[in-house]
């Protein structure tokens, strides 16, 4: 006789309100959000990606938005670049911000550098073991630097081996970007261009976790950061597959499915049957069941609520993928589209772009999901809007279609 518990049963709509409400979603926007909103943001969502495009804001801001309405960015930006810090930057999803005490976790990740990073980062490993040993040692004697201020650092103090590694800034950053995905180099923020400004781990870390920066042995195991990860992503999906739970910090089926065992069988997390969904579904203990959700927000394509399209689909009926890649003639929706979310539903898709030198929030492409978009809809979307521009910093919303 098995001991497994029996599933919980979940409508697909139960689900959907446990997902809204572990993202954040289910809670009201405070009047003047100050840091300790956006450590509620940091610690429910566990992860932030990080996108360099700004058609409308830095991708990274606008998960706080949707959350918080209109709030000072600076904020955020304090968070990261501020000792001690809230956020510090790895590849967690993709490029992304994480709590300090989620760093260590992805210690598996950044062991396996010379194997798993793209490729120009493995050639200069391997190619030039000299000059990555030269860059860190710049970055420890001199950061936090810009990979433009350790070219210029390195051409000074080691002018001849200029033609010995046959210099370029290509390899600088390559050998940065080798050092960042190691481990062995972080980033203490960011400058007004964007530019990662790198520093050794033990510079940007908080002191509690400066050990752990100078010594990985001191790192949790494998299977106990895999345990933990899986942790975080459960409580930050509510109830989720397994696709789901390993997608959040992109973690491989055999890293993820001893953590969920685990997980499983120590209670924290609960199997779940969800009306429509396929695949088994967990979920997390203390994960909210609340009755109804009335949310409003315009969700950034890079929102950990929306990153699994799969689930997404599951979840709201919304296909949605990105099309920023997509050659214009093809273009369904837009270039940068964002998803409107009003009370459980995801109602529209809005083409938006921030044309900051007329002071305009554009709306290019406003496409409503059927059997919506009437008045109520929107005014709802119009009162989004505005502030939306108010965060941006803009006068006014215009409709170009």
């Amino acid at each position: 006789m098995s001991d497994a518990p029996a599933p919980v049963r979940l409508s697909q709509r139960a689900a959907r309100r446990i997902a809204l409400a572990a993202q954040g979603f289910g809670r009201p926007r405070p009047e003047s959000p100050g840091i300790r909103d956006v450590q509620r943001v940091i610690d429910t969502v566990t992860v932030v990606q990080i996108d360099s495009v700004n058609v409308v804001s830095r991708s990274h801001y606008l998960p706080f938005f949707s959350r918080l309405g209109v709030y000072d960015p600076s904020l955020v930006d304090t968070a990261r670049d501020r000792a001690p810090r809230r956020l510090v930057e790895y590849w967690a999803h993709e490029a992304s911000l994480v709590a300090p005490s989620t760093w260590p976790l992805l210690d598996f990740r950044m062991r396996r550098a010379r194997e798993d990073a793209w490729g120009t980062m493995r050639h200069v490993a391997r190619e030039r073991p000299d000059l990555v040993e030269a860059v860190l040692d710049e970055v420890a004697r001199r950061g936090p630097m810009t990979s433009r201020e350790v070219e210029a650092a390195l051409a000074h103090d080691l002018p001849r081996q200029r033609g010995d590694w046959g210099w370029n800034w290509s390899l600088v950053k390559s050998a940065l970007e080798h050092l960042f995905w190691a481990g062995e180099v972080s980033s203490a923020g960011r400058t007004a261009q964007f530019e990662r400004r790198y520093a050794v781990p033990a510079r940007v870390l908080p002191p509690p976790l400066r050990a752990l920066a100078l010594d990985p042995q001191a790192r949790p195991s494998e299977a106990e950061s895999f345990r933990r990860l899986i942790e975080l992503s459960a409580r930050a999906h509510g109830v989720g597959t397994e696709q789901c739970l390993r997608d959040y910090f992109r973690l491989r089926p055999e890293q993820a499915r001893p953590a969920i065992a685990a997980l499983v069988a120590d209670g924290t997390l609960v199997p779940a049957e969800i009306a429509g969904w396929r695949r088994p579904a967990y979920l997390h203990r203390d994960a909210r069941r609340p009755r109804g959700i009335r949310a409003r927000a315009l969700l950034s394509p890079f929102d950990s609520l929306i990153w699994q399209r799969d689930r997404t689909s599951a979840l709201f009926d919304f296909d949605y993928r990105l099309e920023i890649y997509v050659p214009e003639h093809l273009r369904v929706h837009g270039y940068y589209v964002l998803p409107f979310l009003l009370a459980e539903d995801l109602v529209a898709r809005l083409d938006l772009k921030a044309d900051r030198a007329a002071g305009v929030l554009r709306v290019r492409r406003c496409t409503w999901e059927p059997g919506r978009g009437g008045a109520e809809d929107r005014r709802e979307l119009d009162e989004e809007l505005a502030l939306l521009a108010t965060f941006l910093g803009l006068t006014r919303t215009q409709i170009d279609q």
